[in-house]
């Protein structure tokens, strides 16, 4: 069986945790800071877990992650 190639966008987003699970970062924080709130921009900063419904679809995606 040949290699399977990685989704390149997804391997940009996405990274795998030592329990398997997949990282990534919130949308909204690339610009247009000034009328947020700090709280809101705070928040934006830290990764956050993909969700169980939407892990399948990334594994796919990335098969040797």
């Amino acid at each position: 069986m040949p290699k399977i190639k990685s989704n390149r966008a997804a391997m940009k987003r996405f990274r795998r945790t030592k329990t398997g699970k997949f990282k990534r970062d919130k949308a909204y924080a690339s610009h247009l800071m000034t009328h947020k709130s700090a709280k809101r921009r705070r928040r934006l900063r830290t990764p956050v877990v993909v969700s169980p419904s939407e892990t399948a679809r990334v594994k796919r995606l990335l098969p040797y992650a």
